[in-house]
C-alpha cells in the first residue's frame, strides 16, 4: 500500500495518475488480479484477504479523487496564465473583425430593406399584454399563446416575446402608408442548441391603402432578399398559421450548405425555414384603428440567419464570448 500511495503521490500530471491506475487497478492491474484470485480462496482467509483488498480500494479511490482534483485544479490554473490578456499593453496586432455575428447579420437585413425605403423603428423591451398580444390577435385564452412562453411581471407587465408591439405602437402614431422594420432583443422562457431566452429578431410592415400591399408584393420581396442573402437558392413559401396574418406562410431556401440534395443540417429534406410571414389580419387593423387599409408583415430570427450564413451549429456560441469562435469573424 505505501508504494501505491507514493506513486499517487509522485504522479505530476494527469497522464501519470492515469498510469497508476492502470498499473493498480486495470484490468490487468496487481491488485485486480487479486480480486479475481479470490475465487481460489476459502473460509476465514477469503474473508480477511477481501477484507484487506476492500480496504485498499477505498484507501486508492479516495487518494485519486483528491490527487485528480489538486491536478485539475493546477491544469486549469496554468490554462488561465497562459490564456491571460494584459489589456493595459500596447499591441501592434493588425487583426480586423467585421464585427460579432449576430450583428453583422442584423445589419445585412437592415441594410437592404433601408435602401427600398423601409424605416428603422424600436421600441420598449417590457411590453403590456395590448401590444404584445391582443393587438395582435391574440386575446386572452388564446390558444397560440402557448406558443411563446413569456416572462411576466407582477404588475401584468412583460418581457417582450417578439418585437411585433413596434409594428402595434408605429401604427397607432402613424397613419399610412407605413414601410418598416424593427430589429431588437426579445425574450422567451427556453434554452437548448437552438434556443436561447434571449435572442434578436427583425420583423417588417407594409401598409398602404386597399389591395396596394399584398401578398405578391410580400413574395417578391422576400425573394429578392433572401438571394441577396444567401445567393443562388431556391425559395418556397408554405402554408402556416400566425394569429396576426391571414393568409400565412413559412418561407423555406434550398439548403445552403447541400445544395439541396439533403444533409444533417437540413434533415435530409434539402430545405431550410428562414423565417414567416403574411397578410396582416383586419383584426390587427381593427385595434389599431385602421379603415380601407391592406398589409403585409414578415419576422426572422437574426441568430437563425447567422447560424446559416456563418456556419455556426451552435446558438449558444454566440453568446459564450469564447474568443476561438469569435476570432473566425
Amino acid at each position: 500500500m505505501d508504494m501505491m500511495q507514493q506513486r499517487i503521490l509522485d504522479s505530476k500530471n494527469m497522464a501519470e495518475l492515469e498510469m497508476v491506475r492502470i498499473e493498480f487497478f486495470g484490468k490487468k492491474g496487481s491488485v485486480t488480479q487479486k480480486f479475481n484470485a479470490l475465487k481460489d480462496l476459502e473460509g476465514e482467509e477469503k474473508k480477511q484477504v477481501a477484507k484487506e483488498l476492500n480496504l485498499l480500494k477505498a484507501t486508492f479511490e479516495k487518494m485519486f479523487a483528491q490527487k485528480k482534483e489538486e491536478l485539475e485544479n493546477i491544469a486549469l490554473k496554468e490554462a488561465l496564465l497562459a490564456e491571460k490578456i494584459d489589456v493595459s499593453l500596447f499591441s501592434n496586432s493588425t487583426k480586423r473583425s467585421v464585427g460579432h455575428p449576430i450583428n453583422y447579420t442584423k445589419d445585412r437585413i437592415i441594410e437592404y430593406f433601408r435602401n427600398l425605403d423601409f424605416d428603422l423603428c424600436v421600441g420598449p423591451l417590457v411590453e403590456d399584454d395590448f401590444h404584445n398580444f391582443q393587438a395582435l390577435n391574440l386575446p386572452e385564452y388564446h390558444p397560440a399563446r402557448d406558443m411563446q412562453d413569456t416572462f411576466y411581471f407582477k404588475d401584468s407587465m412583460l418581457l417582450r416575446t417578439h418585437t411585433s408591439p413596434v409594428q402595434i405602437r408605429t401604427m397607432l402614431s402613424q397613419k399610412p402608408p407605413i414601410k418598416m422594420i424593427c430589429p431588437g432583443p426579445t425574450f422567451r422562457r427556453d434554452y437548448d442548441l437552438t434556443h436561447t431566452p434571449m435572442f434578436h429578431q427583425v420583423e417588417g410592415l407594409v401598409v398602404d391603402h386597399k389591395d396596394k400591399a399584398n401578398f405578391a408584393n410580400l413574395k417578391y420581396t422576400l425573394e429578392d432578399f433572401l438571394k441577396y442573402l444567401f445567393g443562388d437558392v431556391k425559395v418556397r413559401f408554405r402554408s402556416s398559421f400566425f394569429p396576426f396574418t391571414e393568409p400565412s406562410a413559412e418561407v423555406d431556401i434550398s439548403c445552403n450548405f447541400c445544395g439541396g440534395s439533403g444533409c444533417r443540417v437540413c434533415s435530409h429534406t434539402g430545405w431550410l425555414e428562414v423565417l414567416g410571414c403574411g397578410v396582416v389580419d383586419s383584426h390587427v387593423f381593427e385595434s389599431v384603428g385602421y379603415e380601407g387599409v391592406s398589409g403585409y408583415a414578415f419576422g426572422m430570427g437574426i441568430e437563425r440567419l447567422a447560424m446559416l450564413t456563418c456556419g455556426v451549429n451552435d446558438l449558444r456560441s454566440f453568446f459564450e464570448t469564447d474568443l476561438r469562435v469569435l476570432e473566425q469573424f
